[in-house]
């Protein structure tokens, strides 16, 4: 059936895949430029991978990856991109992400991805996503805020903005930025987005 959740998925990803990176990869990655290289490849996570427009470039940018969908076809989509780098360091996983867990790492991404779970398992992905950074390492990504359009959904977290600042309070806070806009979804619905930029570092 064409309108099945697994082709929904796929077009959805078919639609994002060429997009570029997300401005808070970017900005994570121009800080980790700054400083001295390690002996040996950082390691990210790329959460809620979808179809790897973050990944590709913390592959190209030398770092080893492993990139966790719940979708089955996110994976599919990114072990097929035609950019994926040639011998690239690259591990996936199909999980929800508030399930899993990973190595201690440099970096953890998660692009529009993070919120997309209940509070009380949101808070506790937070404390286990904060606890794997290495010293040094960062959290890149999105938080989503109260005036949301999806506020009031059970299965998405969102967060007053001194409830956000709350949770970077032990960390060092390199971007944080609010935004709220009007777009069209990849899926061609408009929406009303209340979202938090945050970029921070473990000390």
């Amino acid at each position: 059936m064409g309108d099945s959740r697994s082709d929904r998925w796929r077009l959805y990803y078919e639609t994002t895949g060429e997009r570029p990176p997300r401005e808070t990869l970017m900005h994570a990655l121009e800080r980790f430029a700054r400083e001295p290289a390690p002996p040996q490849s950082r390691f990210a996570v790329d959460l809620g991978c979808g179809s790897g427009r973050d990944t590709v470039l913390l592959l190209r940018s030398g770092f080893s990856v492993l990139a966790v969908d719940a979708e089955a076809a996110a994976i599919e989509a990114l072990r097929k991109r035609p950019d994926l780098p040639a011998g690239a360091a690259l591990a996936t996983r199909v999980a929800r992400f508030e399930d899993t867990t990973w190595p201690a790492a440099d970096l953890v991404n998660a692009s529009f991805s993070l919120p997309l779970c209940p509070r009380e398992a949101f808070l506790r992905l937070w404390a286990r996503l904060v606890g794997s950074l290495k010293p040094g390492g960062r959290f890149a990504g999105q938080l989503f805020g109260e005036r949301d359009e999806w506020a009031g959904d059970p299965t998405i977290t969102h967060l007053r903005r001194a409830e956000a600042e709350g949770l970077l309070a032990d960390l060092e806070v390199e971007l944080f930025r609010e935004e709220e806009t009007d777009t069209i979804t990849p899926r061609g619905r408009p929406k009303h987005w209340h979202l938090f930029h945050v970029v921070a570092r473990k000390a």
